[in-house]
């Protein structure tokens, strides 16, 4: 098996998705990306529109939902910037903003969250309130779980993805779109 090969077992549901997991696309399409993530992540970042444009091609029949893997220094910090915005239901405005910021927070593949302040500008995100939901014991429990289910799963870098509970049996787009697809077909004909 290649070095990057993985098995191709189908993952736990209940380690998976949690309720907490932020979400896009229908609850009932049939097929159902999950994507464990790291903000800091400059490949995460490569692949957010990729992932974005199978919702677009598919709509109704794709859903998207993303854990968290902060394997990068900092990175925790950014993930609570994110929940905390969902707290005032701007999750995904305050996703892309940070995404598209990256460059301008991540130094040296360390997350520096003081330089991220500036991306959520503009969002009409109460900032004050903002940090101090950032130390709510019920975030760092959301991250807390999500590197447990990473662990369980075998997610050692990010992104890493399960499509309808596969692992991609080796990292790129290519593959992805192939297990995508290859979902569609099964589910939709």
């Amino acid at each position: 098996m290649p070095p990057d090969a993985r098995p191709a077992a189908l993952a736990d549901p209940a380690v998976l998705v949690r309720f907490h997991s932020p979400g896009m696309g229908e609850a009932d399409a049939k097929v159902h990306i999950v994507e464990f993530f790291d903000p800091a992540c400059g490949t995460c970042r490569a692949f957010h529109p990729f992932v974005k444009g199978f919702l677009q091609a598919h709509p109704g029949r794709i859903r998207l939902s993303l854990r968290y893997a902060p394997f990068h220094r900092g990175s925790e910090e950014i993930v609570k910037m994110m929940e905390a915005a969902r707290r005032q239901g701007k999750y995904w405005q305050a996703f892309d903003a940070l995404v598209a910021a990256q460059p301008r927070w991540v130094v040296d593949h360390i997350a520096r969250a003081e330089l991220a302040w500036p991306a959520l500008e503009g969002l009409g995100l109460d900032l004050a309130r903002l940090k101090s939901d950032m130390r709510s014991p019920e975030l760092a429990q959301i991250i807390r779980q999500d590197l447990e289910d990473a662990v369980k799963l075998g997610v050692v870098r990010t992104p890493e993805f399960f499509v309808n509970r596969r692992p991609m049996p080796r990292f790129g787009h290519e593959e992805l779109k192939t297990l995508v697809e290859q979902a569609l077909r099964e589910a939709y004909g």
